[in-house]
């Protein structure tokens, strides 16, 4: 009699939370014995059928930094792409504590209710010390997560593209494929982020408040100029009137940015996350921007121009990790990151050696 193989557990078999996967029973398969090659088609199947899984499996892919899983995630992409791009793209940053994740949470339940699919990509920032983040979006977005209409993913920033996730792009094209008609993405609110996300998105709304210091120094200019809304939040009970006074003045500072006198300015609004007060009104000025782009015929040249920035983005973080890993940097590295240290070498003297050494060590092919 021959003995029993012991049941091998495919790692599409387990769930991977309720935001992410389906509540189905693990199987088992006695005759497998390695895990299962990863399949662009079947996956994008999955993903184009809506399952949660299935869409969970294809961001982790996209998302993942392994050599072996850029092909197939360029694969599933290619498939994928003659169903995306019909989603309503918002970009949402703010100021520290201004209610950026429980403002998604409200307005999310109100999009559901008036029939979308939402979907969150919200980026934790990434601690330089340790490489770790926090991910805690989901528990600002407690009932929104509960909703099997709306997909919420949390993602570390990493180190690219000034604290955005590199793979959220791609994120939102597995999204869009999948039925989810407003994309928000979620930005860490602080340094270059908001730059990187205004890159990604149709409409960027700006939220901040009205009793963090002062209010326009408190704003840097440059993220003023990129906003596209802006809601002044928190605006309930004694702190409503400020909150009127902060949008006039965020109105008047606006106008005086630019000296082109035909720009639109943003649009300033209140609103409250905790009441509900102004949310429409919101959502209101999203759309009305995005109608403006569309009759402009801007819509498209600004995902156009987006594309464009994305594809030399994406090279120079290649070439970021190319250089890194590169046998010959790192045979130099440490020796001429002491010697800058000590002083013996400048740091324009070792990036040229760098670069130089990089340059011998690029394939053949590569330099032709």
């Amino acid at each position: 009699m021959g003995e029993d193989k012991p049941p091998i557990w495919l790692e599409s078999d387990f769930n991977v939370g309720p935001q992410y996967g389906e509540a189905v029973p693990p199987r088992r398969d006695p005759d497998v014995v390695r895990r299962p090659k990863l399949d662009p088609a079947h996956l994008a199947e999955q993903v184009l059928a809506g399952s949660r899984g299935g869409i969970a499996r294809a961001i982790t892919l996209a998302e993942s930094n392994k050599p072996a899983h850029h092909s197939v995630a360029t694969e599933l992409l290619r498939i994928l792409r003659p169903n995306t791009g019909k989603a309503i793209r918002v970009g949402i940053s703010g100021t520290p504590g201004s209610g950026k994740s429980t403002f998604i949470d409200a307005l999310g339940r109100r999009l559901i209710e008036a029939g979308h699919k939402i979907a969150v990509l919200a980026v934790d920032p990434t601690s330089a010390k340790t490489g770790g983040s926090i991910l805690g979006d989901r528990t600002r977005m407690g009932e929104l997560a509960q909703s099997d209409h709306a997909f919420i993913r949390p993602s570390p920033a990493g180190s690219h593209l000034g604290g955005v996730a590199r793979a959220t792009r791609e994120s939102m094209l597995v999204l869009e494929a999948a039925g989810y008609d407003v994309i928000l993405v979620e930005t860490v609110g602080v340094g270059q982020s908001e730059v990187a996300v205004a890159g990604m998105v149709d409409t960027f709304l700006l939220i901040t408040l009205a009793r963090a210091g002062d209010q326009l120094q408190g704003i840097k200019r440059g993220i003023l100029e990129m906003a596209d809304v802006i809601t002044v939040n928190k605006a309930d009970g004694d702190h409503e009137a400020e909150a009127r006074v902060a949008a006039r003045e965020l109105s008047i500072a606006i106008k005086l940015l630019t000296s082109d006198p035909h720009a639109v300015p943003a649009a300033v609004l209140t609103s409250s996350s905790l009441t509900g007060k102004g949310l429409d009104e919101v959502w209101a000025a999203i759309l009305h921007h995005r109608a403006r782009l569309e009759e402009a015929g801007e819509l498209e040249a600004r995902r156009a121009r987006q594309q464009r920035e994305w594809l030399w983005a994406l090279v120079a973080g290649d070439l970021e990790d190319a250089l890194r890993n590169s046998t010959a940097v790192k045979a130099i590295r440490a020796r001429l990151e002491a010697e800058v240290e000590s002083g013996e070498l400048s740091a324009l003297e070792a990036s040229q050696q760098i670069l130089a050494a990089f340059a011998a060590d690029l394939p053949s092919a590569w330099k032709r």
